[in-house]
Parts: structure tokens; C-alpha cells; sequence
């Protein structure tokens, strides 16, 4: 049992994918917050461009 505690505290393998696996979960959440600020910019240029045309249309 000693050896194999030993022979586990030396391992880093575990530790690279730990890494990768926080890395790639930065990177997720930095897309979706980009996409949430895109989302609603473009909503609300798309509602005044509708409303511009509407507007337009009944003159």
C-alpha cells in the first residue's frame, strides 16, 4: 500500500487534464459571455431598425 501511495503522488498525468479541463472551461464561458453582450446589442438594433422602417411605411 506505501508503494502504491508513493508511486500515485508522483503520478502528474491527472494534473495535465485537470489543466486542459479548466482551460477549456475559461474559454466556454468567455464565448458565452461574448455571445450574451453580441445577443443583446443586436436585438435592440434590430427592434429600432423594424420600428424605423414601420415608421416609413406609414408616412
Amino acid at each position: 500500500m506505501k508503494h502504491f501511495l508513493a508511486r500515485f503522488h508522483r503520478n502528474e498525468t491527472g494534473a495535465v487534464t485537470v489543466d486542459w479541463v479548466v482551460i477549456c472551461a475559461g474559454i466556454v464561458a468567455l464565448g458565452i459571455a461574448a455571445m450574451t453582450v453580441i445577443e443583446g446589442g443586436t436585438v435592440g438594433l434590430a427592434n429600432d431598425t423594424g420600428s424605423t422602417i414601420q415608421e416609413r411605411l406609414n408616412d
